[in-house]
């Protein structure tokens, strides 16, 4: 009976591990992902803003052990010696011997800064190494947001151009299909239904090559999201709501310095500088520290008896280090301090031109995209219309099945090109974003 508990119980462990399991495996899935889904993901799992997020708290726990040498300074010493042979010395003209066999001393000491310019350093810049470090973090995640929007889009591109080679086919084999119809009726010839099986034959090959680009597609996506590599990702969208989006954006609006993040970081990086300048100019200054010690000597001839007896001593002081002559260290050093913030002015400077360009060429990119858009999704109409008037026409025998191939052909690059110009659109739009700063976790 015993033996059945314990397996019975046995069994409902395991069972509830493994439902433990499936749950938190499905937690860290998505039953339906819009854009924002996937980036709101990738922020939470992504490796990289993982590492980033680590790196934030060591520089925490560094500026903190940085910051911990104000604090008093507590040690315990311990020392024993045996004399094998005692030392001599000469008094008044006669060797005598010094000292005993075993000595030990047992001590405490305590020390406390009082002013010293490497902890004056630490205390001066925590705040703005840690602000760095969280700078560091958004950049990284302003990254993600780009990779995972752009990736996203991507994936819809695919998906789209693969339901159009669907919708071909299917208008293909119809095609193919009233062809060969008219051939075996003896009105046209057999070169019509060949020209619509090669078409169907290149429809069939861009579809399979659409669906496996796909594939590879969706992989991208799921490692920009840290998403599991066997999880299930399905995509939803709404394509007046992605339109709208695309096009939502005032041209008009000017970069701004402040707002882009690497800006910031250069803001941040001549702080920094600035603060090592300071800290090489104060090299001149001393060093001061409080000290008090306690010890307990212990002597005797007999190793035995060591401890026997201990001799109390104590003491308190103050210590105070003051360079007078350092070649010329602390003139070079200062020089150097000095040659790097220059190099960050320029670095700044640099800077600006590069987010002038960036924001110029995203701007004229997604202008252009735009317009292109515009043209064709208008071609988009025009070429079902010309291909449904052309298939009709054809069945009454007014035009030839070259028509049709033309037109059908055309119908098809109108569709793929109307999509791939929206996904030009979107990309465009996330690149003009990142380089106005507006791209961001609290804007997104």
């Amino acid at each position: 009976m015993k033996r059945a508990i314990m397996s019975v119980l046995s069994v409902m462990g395991v069972l509830a591990f493994h439902f433990r399991v499936q749950a938190q495996t499905t937690d860290s899935l998505l039953a339906q992902a819009t854009v924002h889904d996937c980036v709101q993901y990738a922020l939470v799992h992504q490796p990289a803003l993982k590492q980033s997020q680590i790196d934030e708290a060591i520089t925490d726990r560094t500026v903190k052990s940085k910051l911990a040498d104000w604090y008093p300074q507590i040690g315990l010493n311990y020392n024993f010696q045996h004399y094998f042979q005692l030392p001599k010395s000469n008094f008044g003209g006669n060797i005598i011997q010094q000292g005993v066999e075993n000595t030990s001393v047992v001590g405490a000491g305590l020390t406390q800064n009082i002013f010293n310019r490497d902890v004056l350093l630490a205390s001066s810049t925590a705040k703005t190494v840690r602000l760095q470090a969280r700078q560091n973090t958004v950049n990284n995640q302003i990254v993600t947001i780009s990779n995972v929007s752009k990736a996203y889009y991507d994936v819809l591109l695919t998906q789209r151009q693969i339901q159009v080679l669907v919708e071909d086919t299917i208008r293909l084999q119809r095609s193919l299909r009233d062809a060969y119809n008219q051939y075996q009726g003896g009105i046209t010839d057999k070169v019509d239904y060949k020209q619509a099986q090669i078409s169907l034959n290149n429809a069939k090959s861009q579809l399979k090559s659409a669906s496996e680009i796909l594939n590879a597609k969706y992989a991208t996506l799921k490692q920009e999201m840290g998403y599991p590599v066997s999880g299930t990702l399905n995509l939803v969208y709404d394509s007046a709501t992605m339109v709208q989006q695309a096009i939502s954006l005032d041209t008009s609006t000017q970069v701004v310095y402040d707002n882009r993040i690497e800006y910031q970081l250069e803001q941040t990086t001549q702080q920094l500088l600035q603060a090592e300048l300071r800290y090489n100019r104060w090299s001149f200054l001393p060093t001061v520290s409080a000290f008090a010690n306690y010890n307990l000597a212990y002597f005797n001839e007999q190793f035995s008896k060591t401890y026997n007896t201990d001799y109390p001593n104590s003491y308190a002081g103050l210590q105070l280090s003051l360079p007078i002559f350092q070649g010329t260290k602390r003139t070079q050093n200062i020089r150097i301090a000095e040659l790097q913030l220059a190099r960050s002015n320029w670095d700044v400077a640099q800077l600006k031109e590069q987010i002038n360009t960036e924001y110029t060429q995203a701007m004229a990119t997604y202008k252009g995209n735009l317009n292109d858009f515009f043209v064709l999704k208008e071609n988009v109409e025009l070429a079902s219309d010309v291909y449904t008037t052309v298939n009709l026409q054809y069945r009454e025998g007014v035009k030839t099945y070259l028509d049709v191939i033309v037109a059908e052909s055309d119908l098809r690059t109108a569709q793929l090109n109307y999509f791939n110009a929206l996904y030009a659109v979107l990309s465009a739009k996330v690149d003009l974003q990142r380089s106005l700063g507006t791209l961001t976790p609290q804007t997104f």
